[in-house]
């Protein structure tokens, strides 16, 4: 397990629950350092002061705040420290909601609590287990990095979970980015179902980053002295297909052949317009006996 990056409590009104931050997540892409290729060399950058030119150790750099274009105001640590900030080593509970309140697109980073000592056990179960029976998520705030955040407790196995979430005045409205009503028929819509059928699975822990295992293989051949393995080449398609259901079409026969199964396309059950049923139910009331007083 990861080291703590954060220490600190939940406060859940009069209950206190020490706990540590861990990171929740890793990374394993592939990094590359600049290097000059003449002789090799990594490449460094240094911190020049634009003024006087001159290279500055790290204990002559601070914080500047830019009013304007050319003033600058300095803002030091101290003022930083004297912000009014209670969360800054709490993880305060302001409330809970319904999980389906919380709009995704305002979740960011996410983290494990790990319980920090013995005494935290129980409140730390008792939260765990309330937050199961209500069926809710709590939402709270906490500071990390310099700055408040709202943040989310959820569970993941026995664990409770940190996401961090924007505020909401950090999110960006889609209202112009959605294209203007266009009409699509039920038939498409039908098709673009069976595709989504069709590509259906029950785990996804079967996918692969193919990019890292083929950089991986390059730089493997390159250490080796050898040369780098051949890229694969897709199969030329026959033609671009620029009709809707066309594609939705080729796609779900394509999605089927991939898993094994029968790639036939059946047609779509023809629905009546409304002449025809206006016709049809004409002559059900022309052959009707008229009823007796």
């Amino acid at each position: 397990m990861p080291s703590s990056i954060w220490r600190g409590a939940i406060s859940f009104g009069l209950v206190t629950i020490p706990i540590r931050v861990v990171t929740a997540t890793q990374s394993h892409s592939i990094s590359f350092r600049q290097v000059h290729l003449k002789d090799m060399g990594r490449i460094r950058y240094r911190k020049i002061c634009e003024l006087d030119g001159q290279e500055l150790p790290d204990d002559e750099i601070g914080k500047g705040y830019e009013l304007s274009k050319d003033q600058l105001i300095e803002v030091t640590d101290d003022d930083l420290y004297d912000l009014p900030l209670p969360t800054a080593k709490a993880i305060e509970i302001a409330a809970f909601v319904d999980s389906s309140e919380i709009d995704p697109i305002r979740l960011g980073d996410f983290y494990y609590l790990a319980v920090d000592g013995a005494v935290a056990s129980k409140p730390y179960t008792l939260l765990r287990e309330a937050l199961k029976r209500s069926s809710k998520v709590a939402v709270a705030k906490f500071a990390l990095r310099g700055r408040e955040r709202l943040g989310l407790l959820t569970i993941r196995d026995d664990a409770l979970i940190l996401h961090s979430m924007h505020w909401p005045d950090e999110i960006r409205s889609p209202e112009s980015l959605a294209p203007k009503s266009i009409d699509v028929g039920d038939a498409e819509i039908t098709r673009a179902e069976q595709l989504i059928a069709s590509m259906e699975i029950d785990d996804i822990s079967g996918f692969r980053d193919k990019y890292r295992d083929a950089l991986e293989k390059v730089i493997e051949a390159k250490s080796e002295g050898a040369e780098p393995p051949a890229v694969e080449t897709p199969e030329p398609t026959e033609g671009r297909v620029v009709d809707l259901m066309a594609a939705l079409e080729q796609s779900v026969s394509a999605a089927r052949e991939s898993r094994g199964e029968d790639a036939t396309v059946h047609e779509m059950p023809k629905k009546k317009t409304a002449k025809k049923a206006k016709k049809t139910a004409a002559k059900k009331t022309s052959g009707r006996k008229p009823r007796s007083a």
